[in-house]
């Protein structure tokens, strides 16, 4: 049977959730790239980081804060180093009256594996959309599918051509939801 994998994102529709903004350094300072968080590449430590609170809420278990960068509280980081060891970064940080830790999730790994054709739609940027240097990547993927004969043994990945999406297999999302994790929302790929 072949292995399952899903789209991991946060469960918007939970009510009174906080909104996280984008991670700053010590001094509350942007850091340089913060799109390096979803890029599905490993990054350099970027030292211990501050997550400002946007709109105050419950903490949950997983959210996506400013530009979609995952943070997760700190006993799903610890499931998430021990079963994809070699799949992901984690960064320890701050947020401002949380007594828990939390981190940033950086999932290591960019596989080339979503299938077009089973997608629902797939919308690729054209010559003609004004952006030449995006011609022929992806500008939308609609009810993704991917081929898992091309993932190999990866647990946790970003897709390439499409890294918005977090791709977690059935055994990271099994673990999740033995341990209680709370704020996600899977979606089968």
């Amino acid at each position: 049977m072949p292995k399952r994998y899903f789209d991991l994102s946060a469960d918007m529709t939970l009510p009174g959730r906080w909104s996280l903004g984008i991670p700053t350094d010590q001094q509350g300072r942007e850091v340089d790239d913060p799109w390096a968080f979803k890029k599905g590449q490993p990054i350099p430590n970027p030292g211990r980081l501050r997550v400002p609170i946007d709109v105050p809420g419950t903490a949950f278990d997983f959210t996506l804060a400013g530009l979609a960068t995952p943070i997760v509280h700190v006993r799903v980081a610890s499931l998430l180093t021990e079963l994809a060891t070699d799949d992901v970064q984690i960064f320890p940080v701050d947020i401002a009256g949380q007594p828990d830790q939390f981190c940033i999730l950086v999932a290591t790994k960019l596989i080339r594996c979503i299938n077009d054709a089973a997608c629902k739609e797939v919308e690729l940027w054209r010559p003609e959309d004004g952006r030449p240097e995006k011609a022929g990547q992806y500008r939308d993927v609609y009810g993704m599918r991917i081929d898992a004969a091309k993932v190999g043994e990866a647990n946790v990945f970003r897709t390439w051509g499409w890294s918005v999406a977090l791709i977690v297999s059935e055994e990271i999302k099994s673990a999740l939801a033995r341990i209680g994790a709370t704020g996600m929302r899977f979606n089968e790929v």
